[in-house]
């Protein structure tokens, strides 16, 4: 949360400059993100707001954007509590960028032996959470008169694989959401992009999505040379938001070079 040693640089920020919310911000894309946009030299220069549920990691991540010159504000938020999220857009004096970035995987067994608890967290993070905090925004971008709401998906979004069951059908939810948006908001003053990353090495995914074992999340990533990056896709993100206003990035899928398809890896050794 915002503390009273940088109230006045938050409150100059909310005056002064375009506001980006990105979710899920304290590590992984998220943060690179929000990092991303804050800087003026990528043509983005936002004042940031990073939300996550991990308070010492979010302005840990806001600290690092201020410390570069960077205008910053972490607001602890659960994307799947409404009336927090709904609390949280009430805060905010406007809103021309969303990132809607929370989500993850959890389990990697088959449809016949999966826990439909792990499929209901996965849906409600990656799908509720996505309408939640759109929802709740969708006001204040229209009235920016000139709003992007991004979507970060995944090439699970249109590719099923086996032990990705649940991950899947989440995906295809957000991907549903990114495109309805888009019809549904035709007129209006406010873009719809999806970026769709492929295999992209961070902290916490796969560890997150093998409960811990880091054997088997390592695995995922064995012998190939160079996956995506954290940083490879908030480059991507700002690239597409900071096109000029008529230009729409609809769909952007991205992949490592050593990934040709969803089930297509080259790995070396």
């Amino acid at each position: 949360m915002v503390g009273p040693d940088h109230l006045t640089h938050w409150q100059m920020g909310r005056d002064m400059q375009p506001v980006a919310v990105v979710t899920g911000a304290s590590s992984g894309i998220g943060a690179a993100t929000a990092m991303r946009l804050a800087e003026a030299g990528t043509g983005a220069g936002y004042h940031v707001v990073l939300t996550a549920r991990r308070a010492d990691r979010i302005e840990a991540v806001a600290a690092r954007i201020r410390a570069g010159g960077g205008s910053a504000q972490a607001h602890v938020l659960d994307v799947t509590d409404r009336p927090a999220v709904d609390a949280f857009a009430g805060s905010l004096d406007r809103c021309d960028v969303l990132v809607n970035n929370a989500g993850g995987a959890y389990g990697a067994e088959s449809v016949a032996d999966a826990d439909p608890a792990d499929w209901r967290a996965m849906y409600e993070v990656n799908v509720l959470g996505t309408l939640n905090v759109t929802q709740a925004l969708l006001p204040r971008l229209i009235a920016s008169g000139d709003g992007t709401i991004v979507v970060l998906s995944s090439t699970a979004g249109f590719v099923a694989y086996e032990g990705g069951g649940g991950y899947v059908a989440a995906k295809h939810g957000e991907h549903a959401i990114a495109a309805t948006l888009r019809l549904e908001l035709s007129g209006q003053p406010v873009r719809v992009i999806e970026i769709a990353p492929g295999m992209v090495r961070t902290d916490e995914f796969a560890l997150n999505r093998y409960r811990g074992d880091p054997d088997r999340a390592a695995a995922v990533y064995a012998g190939v040379r160079e996956p995506l990056t954290a940083d490879d896709v908030a480059d991507t993100i700002t690239w597409a938001i900071t096109r000029p206003s008529h230009v729409n990035v609809d769909l952007l899928v991205l992949r490592p070079r050593a990934q040709a398809a969803q089930h297509k890896v080259y790995r070396e050794g």
